[in-house]
Order: C-alpha cells, then sequence, then structure tokens
C-alpha cells in the first residue's frame, strides 16, 4: 500500500509547532464559534452557519459576524424572520455575503421543512444544501455530530498536502485531495488533520512566502526552501 515517504516524522514535527494551539483557527475558528450552552439543535445549525460564513473568508471575521448573529438569538426561526438587507448588514464584510445570504435563507428554509430545524446527519444530505461544499459537510459532521465520515479538506490542506507529497501526484483540486488523503491516512488521524494542518497553514506554511526557515520539517519537505 503505497504512504509517502517520512510522513510521520512530518506529522509529529507539525504536532510539534502546533503546541501552543495559538493560530486563528483555534482561537476563532467555527469550532469556537457556536453558543455551546445551546440546545443540541440550535448548536448544529449555529456550527453549520459558521462554516457557510468562513468559506473564503478570515477565522477573525467569520468569528465577529457569528458574535454579531448571536447577539441576536441565532436560531432558524430568528433567521427566517429576518429581512435579507438586516441579514446582510449583520454578516458583512464576510466574502460573498450577498450570495451568503441567499444561501443562509434557503438553507434555512429546507431545515425547517424538511429537518424540524435540525442539520441532517449524513455528508449526502448537508452537500445538497444550497451554499454547503464537501469540506463544510465533513466539518459539520465531525463539530455538530462528533462523527468522521471523511477528511475536511480546505485549502491550507489542499496547498501542504500537496507541498509534502502526501499526494501519489499532483491534485488540482480540495476534492481530489480528500480522496488521495483518504486513501492512505490512518483513519484515526482523519478528524486531527483538518485542525492541524489548517493552524500550520496560518502560521507557518504560508501560501505565497511559506516560513521554511521557521519549520522543523525543512529537511524532510520536498517543497523546502533550504537556505
Amino acid at each position: 500500500r503505497w504512504e509517502p515517504r517520512d510522513w510521520r516524522e512530518q506529522l509529529e514535527r507539525i504536532r510539534e509547532m502546533r503546541r501552543s494551539r495559538d493560530a486563528p483557527v483555534d482561537e476563532m475558528g467555527v469550532q469556537k464559534c457556536y453558543d455551546s450552552s445551546a440546545p443540541p439543535q440550535v448548536m448544529r445549525y449555529q456550527v453549520l452557519l459558521a462554516l457557510m460564513l468562513s468559506s473564503q473568508t478570515k477565522d477573525q471575521v467569520t468569528s465577529a459576524a457569528m458574535l454579531r448573529l448571536r447577539q441576536r438569538g441565532l436560531t432558524v426561526d430568528t433567521v427566517l424572520q429576518m429581512d435579507d438587507e438586516t441579514l446582510g448588514q449583520i454578516i458583512y464584510p464576510v466574502g460573498f455575503w450577498r450570495n451568503k445570504v441567499k444561501y443562509i435563507k434557503q438553507t434555512t428554509a429546507i431545515l425547517k421543512q424538511k429537518y424540524g430545524g435540525d442539520i441532517p446527519s449524513t455528508v449526502e444530505e448537508l452537500v445538497q444544501l444550497p451554499g454547503v461544499g464537501p469540506k463544510m459537510a465533513h466539518l459539520a459532521m465531525h463539530i455538530a455530530w462528533d462523527s468522521v465520515a471523511g477528511i475536511a479538506v480546505d485549502t491550507h490542506v489542499h496547498r501542504i498536502s500537496n507541498r509534502l507529497k502526501w499526494v501519489k501526484k499532483e491534485t488540482k483540486h480540495p476534492e481530489e485531495t480528500r480522496v488521495a488523503l483518504e486513501d492512505w491516512l490512518p483513519r484515526e488521524l482523519w478528524k486531527e488533520i483538518n485542525w492541524l494542518l489548517v493552524g500550520f497553514g496560518q502560521q507557518t506554511c504560508l501560501p505565497v512566502n511559506p516560513r521554511c526557515s521557521q519549520c522543523l520539517n525543512q529537511d524532510i519537505c520536498p517543497a523546502a526552501k533550504r537556505l
């Protein structure tokens, strides 16, 4: 069975670099955006909404938008009662906020009609919702349902998996990367890998000008700029 060279050592070193848990994802990621004292159904809805807002948006901006929504009492019913303009004003300046207003309203209506105000408990059903992609669906399963259905691959996980050659051949899209990773990565690591690599990508393995000189994997990373 194929597996990448040095991957266990690379993973261990990434864990070491992430030990302080002080990346934006740790302090303001989706797992920190919902009201943990809310009823489970409301909590799950807030997780899904945070994921929808987080697409192509920095964690800091998502977190602030979720805080403003929660101050209004964030439930399926309060969102359905809100007009589009108000919802837009609250979530601005998240990326593509106009589209997200539309998707949030459509998805919330479906949740009310079809799921009794809860969110679906399968990836297959979650990705049918307007504005919900595979990465969001897998993270919703992890965070809202505490169920690992697959690896959540965002731009950070996609980029780093290719840099470390954790994919057999280069992948172009996050979905391809997810399939490639799930093919060899032990299942007990699936839940951890998104959180680890997102924070690593925010702090060290940056999209442009990665901080290779500060990276513990510099000597065993295929993409490292060795100085």
